[in-house]
Parts: structure tokens; C-alpha cells; sequence
């Protein structure tokens, strides 16, 4: 069994249905023995969108997502997208190609140092020597990946360990068997055939199944100090992050638990959606207001960064905190009562624990409930200022309309994606992707990929704005040769608004923030896709709707939309 032939076996074991590729020579018996594994192989336009599909499958599966890339180029091509996927702690295998075992650091083609370059950025990394190693580091690269604090992980795998014995010994035998050779050229024959042995000595491995990962529970004492906590508190707040919902497979138990702690819950990151749309529990505005108020504070996978004002809503409540880091655990802030453990199975602990006499809180949720559909009000009144073209908060409030129960929201942009958030209601549990921490731009048409090959008959729709569309848009080209049929709203207001917002008001230039309102559904007529303008408002249901009927067609549809600019989000730069 050649080393490709072993990769892919090892693939098929650990239950995987796809990887992510851009072909090239180092890989390609990887490829082809993938395939005929039964292995669904889905050729990108571009590396980084390698990781980006894998990073999906991983969010939406519970399974670790695969990209296979080529040496050199093609590794670092991916290094934006392996940050991205550390930083939101998702478990993915990066498969990187190499020169030969025998060559390396002698100046082939593609011949760089890649473990060095990609070790900060994953949480491990092998690199084979021996054909007989490829197996375990494989087997091993998807329990680390998964295991504690997920994230990506890198094999290294040499093109010689990967093609056939007999082709590898033919590749040598034409450098080294030539007639009336040295003695040097003797000794170094000599040596290619020692090396050989070794490289490819050892029996035919045994491929195990996957092995299970266990999520780390928290103790007894633990669950008994936060239930009494939680039965006392009066103005509880529970904040549910993307770590909270690493256990896809489970998600219902999660929900029904968020349930039974009866709680009004925050949702961000992967967990927006995990109640449905206008659950009772669940609030979308004025979090910080909430957080100042609440008597307690359970942040479940939620670190405390920038995103929760570094800790400054919290400095006057008691918080319990929920997370697999010990750093995140207690960044910026420690908790009164810190638990470092899988906050899903924590909240089920937690859940099936706490009594079912808590106090009254009717009052406590009436406040933030009202606070919250204020907050919607605004929202409806801004929506209705003219602002010469389509105005944003209305053409999302046009899809918020379209969107059918079963679809995936991928949010790829700044000041459009982050309006949508605003309006748009993911439907259900594991319904929305955005990069998370990182907020790195053009993880669009590699999320949409994935996420539509996870869920074929889920309504993928990926909602983007007009510069981060310029980071992927010719994977058009990736869906429509593999028909993958998802659908794109581009926000296109010709420029990097969240940017500008503050650089023309503090600097007074708008100096790199200008884009035209190109045709991007051109490019998607020229990828062998759908592509739709609207720069009317009262077009945009039927442009919406058209889109829809196309990509269940099985043709992949982007709807380009101009819009105008508003102040909805001024002054609301991160950094």
C-alpha cells in the first residue's frame, strides 16, 4: 500500500466525506487515492480557500475538516486561513506536500523550511521520515486536533513517501545507474539503496478507527458552587460563545439545556442561532447594559476580549466562566469562579443540577426585553431614511423576509455583514459562520463551500460586502464545476465603509477606501454562475426570490446590490 493509498484509508477511518484542494504534483496520489476511496475531492482557485471549506466542515460536521495542499507556495498560501482556524479554535488536518526525504534543504523545487514557517499557528505538527510512519502521524494529527482546545493541525508529508515504491525506486535508479561510474557515484548508489530500505521497510499498517475524544467535565464541587450561585442570582445573564458549540452532534442537548437554566442567553459567534428565531430567552441588543446590571455572569466559551469591552461591563458582577483555555479563562478578567472544562457538557451539568424553584426573574427578562425591541425600533425608523440607492437595513430586512427555515447565514465583510448581524436572524442551531476573533476578510466563498457541501438541501447564503467579495469571488468557478449551488448578497456601496467611517471623521481623508460598485454578477455569469443586479429597492424581493429558485435549480446565484450609506454604524471601528 502506497503512502496516498495509506493517507486515504486513514481519511475514510476517521469518517471524512471531503477535502479541500489545489492540485499539484507533490499530492497528487493523495488525491487520486482519495477519490477512489469514495472521497468527494473539491479543487480550489486558491489555497486559502482549502482551509476556509475545511474550517466549515469542521464548525457545521464535528468532524475535522481536510485541506490537502502542494509544497511551498501552496502551504504558505494557507497560513491566513490556519491563523483564522487556531484563533476560533476550529479542528481541521492541513495535508502540505514536500520534496523528497533525500533532498531536502539541497534546492528543489518548492523546498522551503514549512515546519518552521507553520508550527506557531497550529497546535501540532508531524513531519514522516519512513513510509511506515505515515499512518500514526495521520491517525495522531486528528486526535490532536480535536482533543482539549481544538484547532488545526499540519503533516508534512515528503512526495517519495507518497507514490509507489516501485515509481520511487525508478525515479533514483535514473540518477544513480549510470555506466562507468566513479567511486564516488559508486558510494552514492550505494547510499540511495540504504536509504530506500529504509524509507519503505516495515509490514503493511493496521488502520484504526477513530479513537474517541472525551470533553472534559467539570467537577462536582464545581457544579454544586455555580448552581447555588445560579438559584440565588436575580438578574442572571448567560453569554453562549462558538466553544460552546464544538459538540454538532449534540446540539439539541445543548439547546434543552440552555432551556431548563431558563436564563436570558446571549448568543455569538457559531452559538447565534442555537434557540431559533424570537426564542423568549434569547437577546440580540444592548448587551453591555445587561452585563452591568446582571447579579451574575456565565460566559460559556466566551473569553473576555474585546468583544465584552475587555472586562469593563463586568467589573461589578460576579461571573463564572466556562471555557477548555486556561489563557481565555482568565483574560483581561478572572472569574469568581473559573471552570476549565467543555463548556457544552458543562452546561448540561449545570442544567440538569440547578432546581427547578429559581427565583422570579419575569421583571429581569421584561427589562431587557423591552430594551432590546427599542433597540429594533431605532433599527425599523433608520430604515426608513432615503439614502439615494438601496438603502442596507432595508435590503436586510427584504432577506430576513426571504429566508427560508433551513438556511446557513456566512457573514464575509465589515460594515455590511456587521448591519446584517443587526437584522438578520439565523434560523437555528449551527445556521451562522463568520471568522470569529481574527475578523479576517475573505473567508466567504470557502465557508459557503463547506457549509453547503455539509448541508446540500440547507439554503447557503453568503452575505457579503463588496471588498471582502474581491478576496474569493472566482471560487464562483469552484461551485459551478462542482455544483455546489449556494447564493451571495453582495452589499456594494463602492468602498471599505467600515473604515472610512472613522478615518474620513478623525483624518479627514478617505485616502485607500474607495472601490467602484463593479459588476460582480458579471463575474459570476463569467465563473458559469448566476448573476443578478438590483439597484432598485422594490426589485430586490424578486431578485432575492430568483436566486433561491436558481441555486435549488442546482446553479449557484449572486445578487449584486447597490446600496447607499447610512450612519447606522457610525463611530464603531474595533481594534
Amino acid at each position: 500500500m502506497d503512502g496516498g493509498t495509506r493517507v486515504a484509508k486513514v481519511l475514510e477511518a476517521q469518517g471524512v466525506e471531503f477535502v479541500f484542494t489545489l492540485i499539484g504534483g507533490h499530492i497528487s496520489p493523495v488525491l487520486v487515492a482519495a477519490k477512489k476511496a469514495g472521497i468527494r475531492v473539491i479543487d480550489v482557485r486558491h489555497e486559502v480557500n482549502t482551509v476556509f471549506a475545511a474550517d466549515a466542515v469542521a464548525r457545521l460536521s464535528g468532524v475535522p475538516g481536510v485541506a490537502i495542499v502542494t509544497a511551498g507556495p501552496g502551504v504558505t498560501n494557507t497560513i491566513t486561513a490556519i491563523k483564522n482556524a487556531q484563533l476560533a479554535q476550529s479542528p481541521l488536518v492541513l495535508i502540505g506536500g514536500a520534496t523528497a526525504t533525500m533532498l531536502r534543504g539541497r534546492g528543489s523545487l518548492q523546498d522551503i523550511d514549512q515546519i518552521s514557517l507553520i508550527a506557531p499557528h497550529v497546535k501540532w505538527h508531524a513531519r514522516p521520515n519512513t513510509l511506515r510512519e505515515v499512518v500514526p502521524a495521520m491517525e495522531e494529527a486528528f486526535r490532536q486536533a480535536q482533543e482539549g482546545v481544538p484547532g488545526p493541525v499540519f503533516v508534512e508529508l515528503a512526495v517519495d513517501l507518497l507514490y509507489p515504491e516501485s515509481i520511487v525506486r525508478e525515479w533514483y535508479k535514473k540518477e544513480t545507474d549510470k555506466p562507468n561510474k566513479s567511486p564516488a557515484e559508486h558510494a552514492l548508489a550505494l547510499y540511495v539503496r540504504g536509504h530506500l530500505k529504509w524509507v519503505f521497510a516495515g509490514a503493511e499498517p493496521t488502520i484504526q478507527p477513530p479513537a474517541p475524544v472525551l470533553p472534559r467535565a467539570a467537577g462536582r464541587a464545581e457544579v454544586k458552587k455555580a448552581v447555588g450561585w445560579i438559584e440565588r442570582a436575580e438578574r442572571p445573564v448567560l453569554v453562549l460563545g462558538s466553544q460552546a458549540m464544538l459538540r454538532a452532534r449534540r446540539v439539541r442537548e445543548l439547546v434543552e439545556a440552555v432551556e431548563r437554566l431558563g436564563i436570558p442567553v446571549f448568543l455569538s459567534g457559531m452559538g447565534r442561532g442555537l434557540l431559533g428565531q424570537g426564542h423568549p430567552l434569547q437577546l440580540r441588543h444592548k448587551r453591555s447594559a445587561a452585563l452591568k446590571e446582571s447579579d451574575l455572569v456565565i460566559l460559556a466559551g466566551v473569553p473576555i476580549d474585546f468583544r465584552l469591552g475587555y472586562g469593563s461591563p463586568l467589573r461589578r458582577t460576579k461571573v463564572i466562566g466556562i471555557n477548555l483555555s486556561k489563557k481565555d479563562l482568565t483574560k483581561n478578567r478572572k472569574p469568581d469562579l473559573g471552570i476549565q472544562a467543555d463548556p457544552h457538557t458543562v452546561v448540561c451539568q449545570l442544567a440538569r443540577a440547578v432546581s427547578s424553584e429559581a427565583p422570579d426573574r419575569s421583571d429581569w427578562l421584561a427589562t431587557l426585553r423591552q430594551r432590546n425591541d427599542a433597540r429594533d425600533a431605532e433599527i425599523r425608523q433608520m430604515a426608513d431614511e432615503e439614502v439615494g440607492q438601496i438603502n442596507p437595513l432595508r435590503l436586510c430586512m427584504a432577506l430576513e423576509e426571504q429566508l427560508s427555515d433551513d438556511s446557513i447565514l456566512i457573514g464575509d465583510g465589515g460594515d455590511f455583514v456587521a448591519t446584517a448581524s443587526y437584522i438578520v436572524s439565523p434560523r437555528g442551531p449551527l445556521t451562522w459562520l463568520d471568522p470569529g476573533v481574527f475578523g479576517t476578510l475573505g473567508v466567504g466563498a470557502g465557508f459557503a463551500l463547506g457549509a453547503k457541501l455539509v448541508r446540500p438541501e440547507a439554503d447557503v447564503w453568503l452575505l457579503w460586502g463588496d471588498g471582502a467579495a474581491g478576496f474569493s469571488l472566482m471560487e464562483w468557478d469552484t461551485f459551478a464545476r462542482h455544483g455546489v449551488a449556494v447564493n451571495a448578497l453582495v452589499g456594494n456601496d463602492g468602498g471599505w465603509t467600515q473604515i472610512e467611517r472613522d478615518q474620513v471623521p478623525i483624518l479627514g481623508d478617505d485616502v485607500a477606501c474607495r472601490l467602484t460598485q463593479m459588476d460582480y454578477e458579471v463575474v459570476a455569469r463569467g465563473c458559469g454562475g448566476h448573476g443578478i443586479r438590483v439597484d432598485d429597492e422594490a426589485d430586490v424581493p424578486a431578485a432575492l426570490s430568483e436566486a433561491v429558485e436558481r441555486s435549488r435549480a442546482g446553479e449557484p446565484a449572486l445578487v449584486n446590490a447597490l446600496i447607499g450609506k447610512t450612519d447606522f454604524r457610525k463611530g464603531s471601528i474595533s481594534m
